[in-house]
């Protein structure tokens, strides 16, 4: 494997992570969870389920996605897939939820998950966040 590839690979590592740390919240029981709920709710009174969450936790996975692809995530397809690509994982999030105590699958979660990467693509498309961003994500 050359330089150019294990580079490319390094820079999926962000996602990857935060996809294990969205798997590790799903793995917890609807009472693990319930107890948490109140404590986010001290910082966001509006929230009154983990819809937020769900809408926060995939924003972020598509800032590490598009941070994984790089430049090529100014173009419309790449936003496209980073849109996807947060669906399916949310997907798999929902199935693997099934099979934990106390959790059901939710399909408007997986909306949550979606239009939270969407906000990212979106905002990452306006010239003044887009010119910092590739700073950091060139």
């Amino acid at each position: 494997m050359n330089q150019t590839n294990k580079h490319r690979l390094i820079r999926f590592i962000p996602a990857v992570l935060w996809m294990a740390v969205i798997f590790g919240f799903s793995s917890r029981t609807g009472d693990e969870m319930n107890t948490m709920l109140p404590f986010f709710q001290r910082f966001f009174p509006s929230m009154s389920s983990f819809d937020w969450g769900h809408f926060l936790a995939y924003f972020l996975l598509a800032v590490t996605f598009d941070y994984a692809i790089g430049a090529k995530g100014d173009r419309i397809l790449y936003k496209c897939l980073i849109v996807i690509g947060c669906g399916l994982y949310g997907v798999t999030d929902e199935f693997h939820q099934s099979f934990v105590g106390g959790r059901m699958t939710d399909v408007l979660d997986i909306r949550n998950d979606m239009i939270g990467a969407a906000v990212w693509v979106i905002l990452a498309a306006y010239p003044r966040i887009k010119r910092r961003w590739r700073k950091v994500a060139p």
